[in-house]
């Protein structure tokens, strides 16, 4: 019931309005919102951008369920101030519309921080905005490597593609791994993982014999992983958005005999999401893959983490997405802590957030000063039973990585 009573006294308004909304013509307008602090009550409002329907409903669920346990452990209240979320749906990868909600929250609910977006787009979208009015914004999810560059306004909680994909070509190539095939999602992300994995991997002296880029909606994997079959590498490198498409490579991969024609399947985390492993079964036993998460991540911090998730949602297991959201919270709450409950001056937040040091549920995580992009261990993981079911078990660690991107 704790989780319910902490919902009870936050206010957390969705809204799933398609109506066209204000426009903002003056940039005057942005300087009254920013000048228009909530320091002087007794609130701290944060702005959830979120895809809480939809084809990535999922990612909203996910995040908003980390930020309701993150609550649940620590309160609604910080600093003496009053925790509000205004939640806001996007409704998907609609960078247009998530312009539009920022403005509205920015101007007319007169939020301190803007939090969530879980697809690039909607966040690049929102990055000028930022800019203009001075707002900071936590990123959630999104993991294209330039966004923290578009605005000095934004910090990165999450990862980069980049970050996770790297330590995976570096693996493989260790491990005797010297020709592989990638198959990435055509958009930001996965371009941002085709482009790390090739580098790191031809660096070492390893072989990229081809290379597919696959739609993000309505895919048929089974022509792409024949493809890959009959280029007869050693190795095929996926990586496409967690959820549905990952359990549609894992399908094709199977269905199309790939490991019995000895072609291992390496990957980073998002195909072996831990909100889909039941799903998956016991066909992701023995992949390799590299991520910053496991919902089995061994730490008194995650221990306690994935017990009380439970009580915020006991169908689902906390994966990566949840994790960030817990993370941005307790960003959030460290910050307000150190300015000593106001947070209505934009650059002091980012000052506080450069550098800002977490014992997060994933390991320890910084924001890098330089980048405000996140440095944190990524792990090596292999899957495995765990208690009757399949968990990604670490066995190996590149400790402080940095997103090699920048």
């Amino acid at each position: 019931m704790a989780h319910k009573a902490a919902e009870s006294v936050v206010r957390m308004r969705i809204m799933c309005r398609n109506t066209v909304g204000f426009l903002l013509v003056l940039c005057g307008v942005f300087a009254m919102a920013a000048g228009q602090a909530s320091a002087a009550g007794n609130t701290i409002k944060v702005g959830i951008i979120a895809e809480m329907t939809g084809t990535f409903a999922d990612h909203g669920k996910e995040m908003m369920n980390g930020i309701k346990t993150y609550m649940m452990q620590h309160g609604d209240s910080v600093a003496g101030k009053k925790i509000e979320l205004i939640v806001k749906d996007t409704g998907g990868p609609n960078p247009d519309v998530a312009k539009r909600l920022a403005q509205e929250l920015i101007v007319k609910d007169k939020v301190d921080i803007l939090a969530g977006f879980g697809l690039t787009p909607n966040a690049l979208a929102v990055a000028p905005i930022a800019t203009e009015a001075k707002k900071p914004v936590i990123i959630l999810n999104a993991a294209t490597s330039i966004i923290t560059t578009k605005s000095p306004y934004i910090a990165r909680v999450s990862f980069t593609l980049a970050q996770v994909t790297a330590p995976m070509a570096e693996w493989a190539y260790k491990h005797g791994i010297r020709k592989v095939y990638t198959v990435v999602g055509d958009y930001g992300p996965g371009h941002d993982s085709e482009a790390a994995f090739k580098k790191a991997f031809t660096k070492l002296g390893g072989q990229v014999v081809g290379d597919l880029r696959v739609p993000m909606k309505n895919v048929e994997f089974g022509p792409y992983m024949q493809r890959v079959k009959d280029a007869k590498p050693e190795a095929v490198f996926v990586f496409v958005t967690s959820g549905e498409l990952g359990i549609g490579i894992m399908k094709a991969y199977n269905e199309r005999g790939m490991k019995q024609a000895g072609i291992k399947l390496i990957t980073t985390g998002d195909v072996f999401d831990d909100a889909v492993m039941d799903a998956l079964g016991d066909t992701p036993l023995g992949v390799i893959s590299t991520h910053h998460y496991s919902a089995d991540h061994k730490s008194p911090e995650n221990a306690k983490f994935v017990a009380d998730y439970k009580k915020v949602d006991s169908k689902l297991r906390p994966n990566f997405k949840a994790v960030h959201a817990y993370d941005g919270m307790a960003a959030i709450y460290a910050v307000a802590k150190q300015l000593k409950g106001d947070v209505s001056n934009g650059d002091k937040v980012m000052q506080a957030l450069k550098g800002l040091k977490l014992n997060s549920p994933r390991g320890p995580i910084q924001i890098d000063p330089e980048t405000r992009d996140i440095v944190q261990n990524v792990y090596v993981r292999e899957a495995k039973k765990v208690g009757g079911k399949v968990y990604n078990v670490e066995f190996d660690t590149f400790n402080a990585v940095k997103d090699p991107g920048k």
